[in-house]
């Protein structure tokens, strides 16, 4: 009876451990087995979220030239900042000598969040001008988005605090016209899909 015990214990303990195992694999695998190829509907997928890549919120540090963006008419920043090299800012003007880990109170007041930054020199991220086509390559080439994988883009976009804040901006500032849960879900089933490019 104890051996009998002993084994349904160690059985149970084994099946466990398996379970666990199942349970606890990284997210990319289960993505990867939920992959359902669609080229025709990823494209669709992509070209529907242009909206909020192109709002004042994302356009405002994904625009031309080597400074930030402010306000819904995406004027040059009245504090003539600086990109800099990290895209943190240039010499004594650093993006957090006014931004900081939230939003300061008051209308138009300085917005926040943790990272506050613009992409950094060598891979600007420039959306300002660029076809949907465009602005997708781009987002899914290794060389121009710091080396991410699709996955890792996706969880850039429905994680990210400094992503996130674009639907929190802040007195004064209009958020995009599509709430963040559902532009998040919107590029996961694109991943999803395949992560196919608009032509």
């Amino acid at each position: 009876m104890n051996g009998d015990q002993s084994q349904l214990e160690l059985l149970i303990a084994l099946l466990f451990m398996i379970a666990l195992g199942l349970v606890a694999r990284p997210i990319s695998s289960w993505a990867d087995e939920s992959l359902q190829k669609d080229d025709a509907k990823a494209r669709e997928l992509f070209t529907s979220i242009i909206p909020v890549l192109k709002h004042p919120r994302c356009l405002n540090c994904h625009a031309t030239g080597d400074y930030p963006r402010q306000g819904d008419d995406n004027h040059i920043h009245t504090q003539n900042v600086k990109r800099g090299p990290d895209g943190k800012g240039l010499y004594g003007q650093k993006c957090t000598a006014c931004h900081q880990e939230q939003n300061v109170a008051g209308l138009n007041m300085p917005p926040g969040a943790p990272g506050w930054h613009l992409p950094p020199a060598t891979m600007p991220m420039i959306w300002e001008g660029k076809t949907p086509g465009e602005i997708c390559r781009q987002i899914k080439d290794p060389k121009q988005n710091n080396g991410k994988t699709v996955a890792q883009i996706v969880e850039h976009v429905t994680a990210d605090k400094l992503v996130m804040w674009g639907w929190n901006p802040g007195e004064g500032r209009a958020p995009p016209s599509m709430g963040h849960e559902e532009f998040a879900r919107r590029f996961q089933d694109w991943a999803r899909f395949g992560a196919a490019c608009p032509e």
